[in-house]
This record gives structure tokens, sequence and C-alpha cells, in this order.
């Protein structure tokens, strides 16, 4: 994406909820095969600001489709999908990369972090395709490392940190451009007990001061933790705690 992409995105967003950030209506995603895969089925969820959601289930019950459908990294077969107000369908490759890098935040399980590269500058990165100056981004990852507890280490070559260290520093470089969102995808798969307490500590403090988290687990100690979750089943929602709390999914 150019460093001028921002004009890429539309101007005028769907309306939905004022305080939705995420909604799927009716979504499913199919793959092609002998028989066809259907990885989510009839598939309706939202996401309001300020939510700390568990996305939880089984292998093959349709989370890391599910997370690359809401994610914008993967298109639906069919169905709605909103993301910060703007419907992933109107747009093209060039404007979901462009939505992707200022309204969402993502946290991966391996880290993805640069090999040679201090903890700033990994951080620094997460801005990189929005044609911001490197200076300016540096100070707003110094700010992230700061909101993760690690402004001490940011001159540290990131890969050279400790495992936790490491999903902090990628935490830092989601936060970074203030996203709408963050999608962390089984962010302590990779972590000693202790470490895996400190990220998820970390990410319920960050929801504390207002941040947008769902969080795709297949562990249920974690999930039990959070506000809200949402049990999927052979790609469908069997259970929703937020909705059982209002009396609707049972």
């Amino acid at each position: 994406m150019s460093p001028t992409a921002s004009t890429s995105t539309p101007t005028t967003p769907v309306p939905i909820n004022e305080r939705t950030v995420l909604a799927l209506s009716n979504v499913t995603k199919s793959y092609p095969g002998t028989p066809p895969v259907h990885a989510i089925r009839g598939l309706d969820l939202d996401i309001r600001a300020g939510e700390l959601v568990a996305i939880v289930g089984p292998s093959g019950s349709g989370k890391s489709t599910l997370l690359h459908v809401i994610g914008t990294l993967d298109r639906a077969t069919s169905g709605t999908v909103s993301v910060a107000g703007y419907d992933v369908d109107d747009l093209n490759d060039k404007q979901l990369s462009s939505l992707r890098s200022r309204h969402i935040g993502f946290v991966f399980q391996q880290f993805f972090l640069l090999a040679g590269e201090t903890a700033l500058d990994n951080v620094a990165d997460g801005l990189l395709y929005t044609g911001m100056a490197l200076s300016h981004r540096r100070v707003l990852a110094k700010q992230a490392l700061d909101q993760v507890g690690l402004a001490h280490r940011m001159s540290h070559e990131a890969t050279k940190l400790s495992g936790g260290e490491r999903q902090r520093v990628a935490i830092a470089r989601a936060l970074i451009g203030s996203p709408d969102i963050i999608l962390a995808d089984e962010p302590t798969g990779n972590l000693d007990s202790k470490s895996g307490e400190d990220v998820v500590r970390l990410i319920e403090n960050l929801n504390a001061d207002g941040t947008t988290i769902v969080v795709i687990t297949h562990d249920h100690e974690i999930a039990a933790r959070f506000p809200r979750r949402v049990s999927l089943l052979d790609g469908r929602i069997v259970e929703d705690t937020r909705l059982v709390e209002t009396g609707g999914m049972q």
C-alpha cells in the first residue's frame, strides 16, 4: 500500500450501531473440495466498543477461519461483515489493507518479530504502511511499549528478549495505531505458565483502560476469566454468554 493509501478507505461508513466495532450477519465461509468444507455456518456476532471477548472451541471448530474473516484477511463466502462501520464486501484489496492498518491490531501466537531490529522499531513497524515518518512512529512506539511495561527494553533486539517480553512487544505493535479492535490468536500458546499469566493480566488491564480485545483460544481457563465468552462448534456459535445474560441464546 502506498503512503497515500489513507485516501483509499471510503469516507462514509456503513451505518451500524455506534458502539459496535465488529458486526457479522449470517456469515458463511466454505472451501471448495469433494465434499466442500463448511468452516463457518450462518454465524451472527457483534463486538461492542470496550468489550473483552474470548472465542473458544476445539480444534476444527472454526476459530481460525473466523479470525481470518473478522480480521479481513479472508473474505466470507456469504453474509455481511462490518468493521469499524465499513462493510467489508464494499472494499477492494487495497482498501482492505488500509482498513486493517488503521482499525485492527493483530497479536499472533508466533510473535512475528523481525530479527536484528530493536523492540522499538518492531513496534514502529506496526505503522509502516501508513506513510507516517519514522521519527513519529518511534514516538508512538515508545508510548505503546510503556503501556505494556517494556519502555526499559525498547533498545534491546526484540528476538533476544524472553518469550513473555516478545509477546508484549507484539501487543505493543498491535496497540500503536490505537485500533478499534485487537484480535489476539492464542496469545499465550508459546509461553510458559507464568509468562502466559502475565500476558492475560496485561490483556485484562488494557481492556480496563478501554481497549476492545477479542482473544481466540482453546484454553477454557483463560476464556472463563473474560467478561464474555463465545463458544464455537462445527462453525456455529453454540453459546454466547452475553446473550445468555440478556435472555437471548441458551
